[in-house]
């Protein structure tokens, strides 16, 4: 029997899978998991993960998933929000917190032991909201809802057990559970990483003839600018899909034009995880594609919240088999909805053809004398210039303009913020173009590739508060 799931030297078929499942599943019901509890996993990317939580379905159990990243405080709130009955991991900081049954014991293999599953209408598992703003909450999906997601995903890559993908996103965000759970639903050769490394990446690629494989924002980045990346040999792939974030289509297209490789986009949330998706065959950088078969989506004005036609633009909302059950703490749960369609907070619009183009998100929205300004719209340009490693862009108060728009830039060369003023002016309306731009070593971004606006903003408001008070000292 073919392996289906590798992990450095370690090759495992899916009956090994499954004895080692039916193992943890043993020894956790003899801890005291039992059906409806949910249990807090805490873990690098490893096989033990994936065994973990089929165990806990084996059983009934909900998985809350919390990211290896996180520090004491967050894996607090986390707990508190989620009451956890049991823990399993390979974490300090959860261990510290609860007892933790730890994935580095051995786990002993077992066949033929019954286990009832689960109800399709229990949790499956808890993922924690991006958190862009404010603390994360936890988005809550039955086995029912996760598993019409796979269903979506499954067919919206084409993926099949001829396919040979590898996992290097964390297991806690909702994209990299749905790519690991899709996988071995569908039978493909499944490689994991402990952790990201593009050198690394790209050698697999190579090496094991990758045919699909997944990016986010960073990742994009890091491979355009990868000084050897002509030298990886990566013509087995059939795309590269590129989710969390819209596309920036000069970094796609420098590594199509370095590579050969195409991409795929699409779009999703941990709510609602597959919304849409290009085709296979005829994939857009400029736009994450059209509903998948099964998903609804409409468009309402960010004024009223009435339904707007095709082509206009204001917030994307959907509805689908696969939306969460609901999020904790619970009473977040009511705004999450409008009139039974989920609010995306994303702003965009669907031509009469069925494309969505997202153009930001409606809380990072700029308003500069009544104009409505998209800061990803702008970061799209500032991207093409051959000098801007990365940036982000964001609204600032202005008492002449209501806000103004700032742009933070990580360079790869000299430039000016002259010249990135007047390129934006060059592409774009003149109310869009940057009044402020600062250089900056690195932007902060959360593991799916989305800028910490909220972060940049505030830094910059202090810097500028910093620079008022100590001009103030210097004139008297």
């Amino acid at each position: 029997m073919r392996g289906v799931l590798v992990f450095e030297d370690r090759e495992y078929t899916a009956s090994e899978l499954d004895a080692l499942a039916d193992g943890l599943a043993g020894r956790l019901e003899r801890r005291g998991v039992r059906a409806g509890e949910r249990v807090a996993l805490m873990s690098s990317n490893r096989p033990e993960f994936v065994i973990a939580v089929q165990a806990l379905w084996r059983l009934g159990a909900a998985v809350v998933l919390l990211s290896p990243a996180w520090k004491r405080g967050e894996v607090e709130h986390a707990l508190d929000i989620t009451k956890p009955a049991h823990a399993v991991g390979d974490h300090p900081v959860l261990a510290a917190l609860m007892p933790m049954l730890h994935l580095d014991e051995p786990i002993p293999a077992a066949t033929g032991v019954p286990f009832a599953g689960p109800d399709p209408g229990s949790d499956a598992v808890l993922v924690f909201s991006s958190g862009t703003t404010g603390m994360p909450k936890a988005v809550r999906h039955t086995h029912a809802s996760l598993a019409a997601a796979v269903h979506h995903w499954r067919d919206a890559l084409g993926l099949t057990a001829a396919d040979r993908i590898q996992i290097t996103t964390p297991p806690s965000h909702i994209l990299g559970l749905l790519n690991i759970v899709t996988a071995l639903e569908a039978g493909a050769w499944l490689r994991l990483h402990r952790r990201f490394d593009l050198d690394r990446m790209l050698h697999h690629i190579q090496l094991d003839r990758v045919t699909v494989e997944m990016a986010v924002a960073p990742i994009a980045l890091a491979l355009a600018s990868h000084p050897k990346l002509e030298s990886y040999d990566l013509s087995s792939l059939r795309y590269i899909m590129w989710g969390a974030t819209p596309v920036t289509p000069s970094v796609a297209e420098t590594v199509t034009r370095r590579t050969g490789v195409g991409w795929l986009p699409a779009y999703g949330a941990s709510e609602l995880p597959v919304i849409a998706c290009n085709p296979l065959v005829g994939a857009r950088l400029d736009t994450p594609g059209r509903a998948v078969p099964g998903v609804r989506v409409r468009v309402v004005s960010l004024e009223t919240g009435n339904p707007l036609g095709p082509g206009e633009t204001g917030e994307i909302e959907v509805r689908a088999e696969s939306l969460m059950a609901g999020y904790l703490p619970a009473e977040e749960t009511v705004g999450a909805y409008h009139d039974g369609w989920y609010r995306t907070g994303d702003v965009g619009s669907v031509d009469p053809e069925g494309w969505i183009s997202l153009t930001d998100r409606s809380k990072d929205m700029i308003k500069v004398r009544a104009f409505q300004v998209a800061p990803a719209e702008i970061e799209a340009v500032l991207h093409g210039h051959p000098a801007v490693a990365d940036c982000a862009v964001f609204g600032v108060p202005d008492t002449a303009d209501g806000e103004a728009v700032v742009a933070v830039v990580r360079t790869s060369a000299p430039v000016s913020p002259d010249d990135l003023v007047a390129l934006v002016g060059d592409r774009l309306a003149s109310y869009k173009r940057p009044s402020h731009v600062e250089f900056v070593d690195a932007i902060p971004r959360l593991p799916s590739g989305k800028a910490l606006r909220r972060v940049l903003k505030e830094r910059f408001i202090e810097r500028q508060l910093v620079k008022e008070r100590d001009g103030r000292t210097s004139d008297v």
